[in-house]
């Protein structure tokens, strides 16, 4: 009698675990990071793109005037070789385990430091970095509305930047329920194409414009205090620059990949292109507008280009374009994130309507952040030391090093020891003249103006 129910115990569990297995398929199929894995390797090219080059460019020349000619030639050439370095970091360690693949960050940490203090370490991090750039994005969005509207209508009556910013989320309360990242392939290839446009008009037009009459090339500040703080404050401009890394895994995830073609080969193609537009982007804009401009040149650079309005405002259109498709790039892992933990911790269904609601008061609450604290270079500087140095610039060192254990005093060794050091002096440092901006910043302000 017994021998007859053991089989059907068997079954039982045998059906439980199917139905468990066939349960986290539907999930991961539904999730925005595992629900589409057919990209080609063109798609990696404009994600990072989209991804990297953000409004932080348009910053470069006011970073390049707190630095100074040495200084900031040096810090800008050496945040591109670093980063491109723990880029290729992170998509090698995408798959370094046979069969398994890191489509998160965080899964990336669990793997390196433990499944608790993985989470721990790598999820707040990069939640502050997403959060922080759709914010910061938004007032981007808003202020570059009002500077079209301001350049194309001049004799038109004034808007508050409040509106603006409404007008660019209600762009978003519709696009965020695109459902994973090849479905905004379009609008990300859009944007890396704005970026680079741009960009170009950025330094094209201060060329045209020439070398300024009074152009002077020493520190902004009078005070050696004011100088030392601004110094800080650029570093965490260059950071912000070069925050890619936040979402590269979550890029990999979506690229098809088997043992005898692993998704690190496409993925590393993508990334070198990627890699090319943004020097073509960066070093152009940053050097030119600075060179022309000297230490008066204006936390955004197309401000301080008032004529051909035509072309100015244009540029800012382009702005309005590129950080559309960059919001949805950075904002679509804090969905995942948020819908992971619904459905698989707090068993909700995975259903259209959950989506709607996640996204929507994801999309209202960022424009609610972005209305009340407007003050642009601050915010870079201090989010940009704050959260970008640690999950660009040393933690994929960190993880290599945990995992991988390259021997003593190797060039391995010392490379990633180099990038930790640099990037803990970055952490340490941009935070402090961030913040003293905001501060003074928002001596002046007025709320909702």
């Amino acid at each position: 009698m017994n021998d007859a129910q053991a089989p059907t115990g068997q079954d039982y569990n045998q059906a439980t675990i199917d139905e468990r297995f066939a349960r986290q398929k539907a999930i991961d199929e539904w999730l925005p990071i595992t629900g589409s894995r057919n990209a080609k390797w063109w798609y990696s090219a404009f994600h990072n793109v989209t991804a990297m080059v953000g409004a932080g460019v348009l910053g470069l020349p006011y970073a390049m005037a707190q630095l100074g000619w040495g200084p900031g030639v040096a810090i800008l050439i050496l945040s591109w070789i670093i980063t491109l370095y723990t880029l290729w970091q992170m998509v090698e360690m995408h798959e370094m385990v046979p069969g398994k693949r890191f489509d998160r960050y965080h899964e990336l940490g669990q793997y390196a430091f433990g499944e608790k203090l993985g989470l721990y370490i790598v999820v707040p991090q990069q939640l502050v970095v997403e959060v922080a750039v759709c914010i910061v994005y938004m007032v981007t969005g808003g202020k570059s509305l009002k500077k079209f509207h301001d350049t194309v209508c001049s004799s038109c009556k004034d808007i508050k930047l409040t509106y603006f910013i409404m007008i660019f989320a209600s762009v978003h309360f519709v696009l965020s329920h695109l459902p994973n990242f090849n479905s905004i392939s379009g609008v990300s290839l859009a944007a890396a194409v704005m970026s680079l446009s741009y960009s170009t008009i950025a330094w094209g037009a201060s060329v045209h414009k020439g070398v300024q009459p009074d152009v002077q090339y020493s520190y902004r500040a009078e005070t050696t205090s004011g100088k030392v703080f601004n110094f800080f404050t650029a570093l965490g401009d260059v950071a912000f620059a070069f925050a890619g890394h936040n979402v590269v895994l979550e890029i990999q995830a979506t690229i098809p990949s088997t043992p005898e073609k692993p998704s690190k080969g496409p993925m590393w193609r993508g990334v070198i292109v990627a890699y090319i537009v943004v020097a073509l982007c960066y070093f152009p804009v940053a050097l030119i507008g600075y060179w022309m401009f000297g230490n008066s040149v204006e936390d955004n650079i197309l401000i301080s280009l008032e004529k051909p309005a035509w072309l100015i405002g244009m540029a800012n259109m382009f702005v309005v374009i590129h950080v559309i498709g960059s919001y949805q790039i950075y904002a679509i892992p804090v969905f995942d994130m948020i819908e992971t933990l619904l459905v698989k911790k707090l068993n909700f269904k995975p259903t259209r309507l959950l989506r709607f609601i996640v996204r929507n008061v994801y999309v209202g609450l960022t424009m609610f952040v972005g209305m009340t604290f407007p003050f642009f270079g601050g915010l870079l500087g201090f989010f940009g030391g704050f959260a970008f140095a640690p999950t660009t610039y040393f933690l994929p060192c960190i993880m290599w090093l945990a995992i991988y254990k390259p021997r003593k005093y190797s060039l391995s060794w010392w490379t990633n020891w180099f990038c930790i050091i640099a990037g803990l002096c970055l952490m340490i440092l941009s935070p402090i003249g961030g913040l003293r901006q905001i501060i003074l910043s928002a001596k002046t302000y007025e709320f909702y103006s």
